[in-house]
């Protein structure tokens, strides 16, 4: 349980959290607290999306969703972080991880929180359409937290670097941010289906092609629609 304690420093103290990952303070052990509390509260929200379908969907979506985030953290740190290097940054790798760690930690804490509003839902609806768009705005909601947390850390981080590439550093936090929500929305979709078809058998994988936006377009009219 030490390991999830984190959690609460990162949400009522993350002006001293950031401030301990900037002078390099306790890195490695953050690091591994927070990678510890992402992969418990990922893996217990996508069981909870997958139990809308069977009992295997719900095992496959435990391991797949932290492997989805966790997947996608490891594909789009590099970029961020020799960018920033690029323009005056200071920063380590590790410095860097710990810093997108804590965004991710933050959006899967807040996913965990929404379980029992996703639970009511798949208890008193069938409707396939609708849960999927739930989760996927509950995604949306906490995701977009983390990365205002992610924001206020790169400020606390940075405020002893050169000033002269601040304005860069930040353009380029917009651009990977975008980066971010592109890789990490097609890594979604190869790694679906998360949820589940009513009535049709379990498979791990979705066949090749397609993509996640036009997935959610298509659910949106099926939903509104009927069609």
């Amino acid at each position: 349980m030490k390991y999830f304690t984190i959690v609460e420093t990162i949400l009522r103290n993350r002006a001293d959290f950031f401030t301990e990952i900037r002078d390099g303070d306790g890195l490695r052990a953050k690091i591994f607290a927070m990678m510890i509390s992402c992969f418990t509260f990922l893996a217990l929200y996508g069981a909870g999306m997958g139990a809308s379908h069977s009992i295997l969907q719900s095992i496959s979506s435990f391991l797949k969703l932290p492997i989805l985030f966790l997947a996608t953290l490891i594909i789009c740190t590099p970029s961020l972080h020799f960018f920033n290097i690029l323009f005056g940054s200071k920063q380590t790798m590790p410095q860097s991880l710990a810093l997108i760690l804590t965004a991710i930690t933050t959006t899967a804490v807040l996913l965990l929180s929404f379980a029992p509003i996703t639970l009511f839902f798949l208890l008193t609806t069938s409707q396939y359409q609708f849960f999927k768009l739930l989760n996927v705005a509950f995604f949306a909601i906490s995701g977009s937290m983390g990365i205002i947390f992610l924001r206020q850390g790169i400020r606390v981080i940075t405020e002893k670097d050169n000033p002269d590439g601040i304005k860069a550093r930040r353009i380029i936090f917009v651009l990977w941010v975008i980066l971010y929500g592109f890789v990490g929305s097609q890594m979604a979709w190869t790694l679906s289906p998360f949820i589940g078809q009513p009535g049709e058998e379990f498979i791990v994988f979705v066949q090749i092609g397609g993509n996640f936006y036009a997935d959610v377009v298509n659910s949106l009219r099926i939903l509104l629609t009927g069609f």
